[in-house]
């Protein structure tokens, strides 16, 4: 198993470097596995002048599967947008053709006290969001500002082809199987036609799953219903921008956006791997970055890329067991718990492995 690991920017190093212990005590049980490091995002601007340098993109073509830790940081603001750490993030994306993206929000019971909303709302939440990642308002051309009549104009197109949302539905129905057989899809088709044509080919997808229970809800309704009642969803689907922030959103549910993992797969399987936060550079090399989603994209990993469902499940298990312990990193943090720092915590999965 031949996995890249870009640690990015921030905090990513200290999270990588977590995910890093886990795989090697995977390997001295016998997995084979390979690590090969390189720059993305800011770091590869810094060494390169570029956010996703060609020898990067060599590095996760080799692959066969892609570690992330986080891009991004205010020294890289004043950039022209080519050079921002956040165009290697898109680049990669687009160059590997990673379309799906997979972003678990699941509440472990130790954390209901963590959520900002009432425990019984939030109590034993599992959602799956699948977000299409490579097409929508972020990749849309044309683009830019320029000035119009006098004044700066900024402009931005929405668009999707037929192909794309008939893709990313497929992998939104066969998830759907996997779980509860039950599927929102979210759009904006009251005022975008953009999202019309979604919903429209949704639907014709459906007509290949008849066991899957198809909803529609609109974007504005589905962000006041994750805090109203979050428990009605079990796999939503949709473009890339309202998956960018309802995905977002949903990880408060669950306590921390640093307890969320990500998978972003190609048609192959193959995978870029995450956790859904950013590079926090203000905390960054602190030892106070919580590592716990970076760890569950390996499991997620180990999982879609590389079917070991089995390794998969013990490092869940030996999260749930620190959990468990009483084990809290800053952000989920309660009196009672044992406050630990990034290594640390790094280290109890890996005790409890």
């Amino acid at each position: 198993m031949k996995i890249a690991v870009l640690p990015g920017d921030g905090i990513g190093p200290e999270i990588t470097q977590q995910a890093e212990k886990i795989l090697m005590a995977l390997a001295s049980d016998g997995l084979k596995i390979e690590l090969e490091h390189g720059f993305i995002g800011g770091s590869a601007v810094d060494k390169y002048n570029d956010p996703f340098p060609e020898a990067t993109h060599r590095l996760a073509e080799e692959a066969d599967a892609i570690l992330l830790g986080a891009v991004g940081g205010p020294k890289y603001d004043q950039l022209p947008r080519e050079k921002r750490p956040e165009q290697g993030l898109l680049a990669i994306r687009k160059a590997l053709n990673f379309f799906a993206n997979l972003r678990p929000a699941q509440l472990y019971p130790e954390l209901a006290n963590a959520s900002t909303l009432k425990p019984e709302i939030v109590a034993n939440l599992d959602i799956l969001i699948v977000r299409e990642l490579t097409g929508d308002i972020y990749f849309g051309t044309p683009r830019g500002i320029e000035v119009r009549d006098g004044q700066r104009v900024g402009f931005n197109t929405m668009i999707y082809t037929e192909s794309e949302i008939r893709r990313i539905a497929h992998v939104a129905f066969q998830a759907a199987r996997k779980r509860s057989s039950k599927l929102c899809s979210v759009d904006k088709m009251n005022v975008l036609e953009c999202t019309q044509l979604w919903r429209n080919v949704v639907e014709e997808v459906a007509k290949e799953y008849p066991d899957v229970a198809l909803s529609h809800m609109l974007v504005d309704n589905a962000a006041m219903q994750l805090i109203r009642n979050p428990k009605q969803f079990d796999v939503i689907v949709t473009g890339n921008m309202f998956g960018d922030i309802l995905s977002d959103e949903a990880s408060m549910l669950t306590g921390s956006i640093g307890m969320l993992p990500s998978a972003s797969l190609n048609e192959f399987n193959k995978g870029l791997y995450e956790p859904i936060h950013g590079s926090a550079p203000d905390i960054a090399g602190k030892n106070l970055a919580n590592p716990l989603a970076t760890l569950l994209s390996v499991s997620m990993m180990l999982r879609y890329t590389f079917n070991q469902d089995t390794a998969a499940s013990r490092i869940e298990d030996a999260v749930k067991k620190v959990l468990a312990s009483g084990y809290r990193t800053v952000d989920i943090f309660e009196q009672g718990m044992i406050k630990v720092g990034t290594a640390e915590m790094g280290n109890a999965v890996l005790a409890n492995l």
